[in-house]
C-alpha cells in the first residue's frame, strides 16, 4: 500500500489554481487555506474542561471549523473559540421529530405522501422521519423564528442546517438492503408532498392538481416545484442569518444531480456561504476515488458562488483513506474537508488527517 506521504506527493502535480485561490465563505473574504471541519454531537455529560480539551484535540488534528448539535450553546461555543475553531450551530429543520411543540399545535403543517398519509402519523422509513411541509408560508416563518434566535446569539458565528430537504424519495442504494427494499422506481409511500396547500399552490401556477396525474414521478414541472419549495425556505432563513451578519452553511446530498433525485434538493441554487455535500462514498456503494468526481460535480455547480467541503464518512474511511480522500477533494476543487462526525476521529485518524491537511 502507497504510503501516505507517498500519495500527497504523487498528488501535489494534479492539485488546480481553484481550491487555493477561491475565498471560502465561510472562513471570511478572501483566499482561505483548505481546511477541515467536523460534526460534533454537543449533548452528553462532559464539563466544559472536557469539552476544551476535545477542541483543543481537534484544532491539534488540523480541524478550524465546528458545526456542533446539542448541548448549552454558550459553554461550547467558549470551548471551541478557546481552541482557536469556528463555531457553528447545528440545527435539524424540516425534520422535527425533536420538536414536541409543533407536533402538538400543529399536525396539519406535517407533510402527506401520495398515498395520503401525513409523516406525523406514518413516517417512512424511521419512527423521526417526521418533516414539515416546506411549502407552507406559516413553516417557513416558523423556522425562521428559530434560526433568527440562534443567529441573533453573538457567541455563534453561523447557523449550519440539516434535513433541509424533502424526505428520501429513493434511498441511497446502499440502504436499500437495510430496510428491505428494491427502490428502482419512485413509491407512493416515500413520495412527498400531497397535502391540500401543496396541491392548491402547485394547481394555481400550473393547472393541475398532482394527483390527479398518471405518473406524478415525470411529471417536470411539479418535480421542479417540490426542488423550489425548499429553495423558499432556505431563502427565508437566509435573511434572519445573513441579517443577523452570520454565515449560513448546510449540510445537503453528495452532488446536486443526486440530490434532485433522491431528496428533491436542489443545494446548488441556494443562498449559502458554503454546502458541505456529505459524499458518502459507502452508502452510494462506490469506491473511495468516487469523492473526487462528486466534489468537482459540486464544484462546478456552485461556479463559486458559495465554499464547498467535502463531507466524508469516517465509519468507512481507514487513515490511509482517509488522507486519500482529503486529497481527491481537493485536487477537485473544494474548500476543504467535513468529517462525520468528531467523536470517530481516532488518534490515527487525526494523524492522517494532519499530515494530509499540512501537506494542503
Amino acid at each position: 500500500m502507497m504510503k501516505r506521504r507517498d500519495f500527497l506527493r504523487s498528488m501535489a502535480g494534479t492539485l488546480p489554481a481553484l481550491a487555493t485561490l477561491r475565498g471560502s465563505g465561510v472562513a471570511g473574504h478572501g483566499p482561505a487555506p483548505f481546511e477541515g471541519w467536523t460534526w460534533v454531537h454537543g449533548g452528553g455529560e462532559r464539563t466544559a474542561g472536557e469539552w476544551r480539551a476535545e477542541f483543543a484535540r481537534l484544532y491539534a488534528a488540523g480541524i478550524r471549523g465546528v458545526l456542533v448539535g446539542g448541548g448549552e450553546t454558550g459553554m461550547l461555543a467558549d470551548a471551541a473559540h478557546g481552541a482557536g475553531l469556528r463555531f457553528h450551530r447545528w440545527v435539524w429543520m424540516l425534520n422535527r421529530s425533536g420538536d414536541p411543540w409543533v407536533q402538538q399545535h400543529h399536525p396539519e403543517w406535517f407533510d402527506v405522501s401520495r398515498n395520503g398519509d401525513s409523516s406525523l402519523v406514518k413516517p417512512p422509513y424511521v419512527s423521526y422521519y417526521k418533516w414539515l411541509c416546506p411549502t407552507r408560508p406559516a413553516v417557513r416563518e416558523y423556522l425562521r423564528g428559530i434560526v433568527a434566535q440562534i443567529a441573533a446569539d453573538p457567541r455563534v458565528d453561523g447557523v449550519h442546517l440539516d434535513y433541509i430537504r424533502h424526505p428520501d424519495v429513493i434511498l441511497p442504494r446502499g440502504l436499500w438492503a437495510k430496510y428491505g427494499l428494491v427502490q428502482d422506481h419512485e413509491m407512493p409511500q416515500f413520495d412527498f408532498c400531497y397535502c391540500d396547500v401543496c396541491r392548491a399552490t402547485f394547481k394555481a401556477q400550473s393547472g393541475y392538481d398532482p394527483l390527479h396525474l398518471e405518473d406524478p414521478t415525470s411529471d417536470v414541472p411539479w418535480r421542479k416545484f417540490r426542488w423550489d419549495s425548499v429553495t423558499g425556505v432556505v431563502k427565508v432563513v437566509a435573511t434572519a442569518v445573513h441579517g443577523a451578519e452570520k454565515r449560513l452553511t448546510a449540510a445537503v446530498f453528495p452532488t446536486p444531480a443526486i440530490a434532485r433525485t433522491l431528496v428533491r434538493q436542489a443545494w446548488d441554487e441556494w443562498p449559502l456561504d458554503a454546502a458541505f455535500p456529505m459524499i458518502y462514498h459507502n452508502f452510494y456503494e462506490k469506491p473511495v476515488a468516487w469523492i473526487g468526481p462528486a466534489t468537482r460535480e459540486g464544484v462546478t455547480a456552485l461556479r463559486g458562488r458559495a465554499a464547498l467541503y467535502s463531507g466524508l464518512y469516517l465509519p468507512s474511511l481507514t487513515p490511509d483513506e482517509l488522507t486519500q480522500a482529503v486529497a481527491l477533494a481537493r485536487a477537485n476543487g473544494a474548500n476543504g474537508v467535513s468529517l462525520f462526525e468528531s467523536g470517530g476521529i481516532t488518534e490515527a485518524h487525526a494523524a492522517a488527517l494532519k499530515e494530509v491537511l499540512a501537506g494542503a
